[in-house]
């Protein structure tokens, strides 16, 4: 598997009962402090593995730090998070890649591995599916009333802790069931990460929007217009293929494409084994998880209707 769908990781089989699961992800910081920016950075690489129904193996850090101008004990913090969620995963870390450069990065390369049937993709989604969701939406809006210095202490504690929990708890609760698609949600917003699994199945879709589970904030301050620029640009983006319904809320169609660091997994699985589904991951400490929406019915041009 390589990049025909846009799924969340390069998969290569190596025999008939093992495949190499692949993906890497770095960027800048989003919080101050380093320990936390390592374990954001660090659960947002981990994540697209388990978004492939696979368990990491390794793990490799990439480093961009400016050494004459930051204190190296920024980037044993930095490190220091991210072999924390490297541990929680189970995985090793085996090394890794840094070079001198003007802006801090850090991120890293994950291999996890899989049985080549029971591999889950992007593709698959079927009519009559419902859609969970398992972390709340808002990182991107919150994170912006942050560098603003406006979002308050809860909303920030609560951003914090929403992005450094591993995807593996809901991932080990999903691979139990029937799950007929599955990605993470990050830089496209939900709406543009469901197109990627609209545009691999072939189905529209409809979501929920009083149903979307948000973080502490979010809606305070969209209303105010406080948001990133990568809102705005997936908003432009999507919104020909979007259809509003007339009750929605124009807040809640941006916090649909607010861009995500280290979001929820999105499943799309039968509607019977939904609530099924549901309860478990509420009882294995997923409590955000919601169903948020249906896969409506296939379509050669993909269209995403919030209601």
């Amino acid at each position: 598997m390589g990049i025909d769908h846009r799924d969340d990781s390069s998969v290569y089989k190596l025999s008939e009962d093992i495949a190499i699961v692949q993906s890497l992800d770095f960027f800048t910081p989003i919080v101050d402090d380093p320990y936390t920016f390592g374990q954001i950075t660090a659960a947002n690489a981990l994540s697209d593995i388990y978004a492939m129904g696979a368990i990491p193996v390794t793990a490799l850090n990439i480093v961009a730090f400016p050494v004459e101008t930051m204190d190296n004990e920024i980037l044993k913090e930095i490190l220091r998070g991210g072999l924390n969620k490297i541990n929680e995963s189970g995985a090793v870390l085996a090394g890794g890649h840094s070079v001198k450069d003007d802006e801090l990065k850090y991120g890293l390369s994950v291999t996890g591995t899989i049985h080549p049937d029971k591999l889950i993709t992007n593709k698959g989604a079927r009519s009559g599916d419902a859609l969970i969701l398992t972390k709340a939406l808002g990182t991107g809006i919150v994170a912006t009333a942050l560098k603003q210095k406006k979002a308050k202490k809860d909303q920030v504690e609560a951003m914090t802790q929403s992005m450094i929990r591993l995807n593996k708890y809901a991932a080990d609760i999903a691979v139990k069931y029937d799950i007929h698609a599955m990605t993470d949600v990050t830089g496209y917003g939900l709406v543009g990460h469901l197109f990627e699994m609209l545009d691999a199945s072939l189905m529209d879709a409809n979501i929920f929007t009083d149903q979307l589970p948000l973080l502490p904030g979010s809606l305070e301050w969209v209303k105010q217009g406080i948001y990133p620029g990568g809102l705005k640009s997936n908003h432009s983006y999507y919104k020909p293929r979007m259809t509003i319904g007339s009750e929605v809320d124009s807040s809640m169609e941006l916090i649909a494409v607010d861009p995500q660091t280290s979001g929820g997994l999105l499943i799309s699985l039968a509607a019977e084994n939904a609530q099924n589904l549901l309860s478990d991951l509420h009882a294995a400490g997923v409590e955000e998880a919601r169903i948020i929406g249906e896969i409506s019915n296939s379509s050669q041009e993909p269209r995403i209707s919030l209601q």
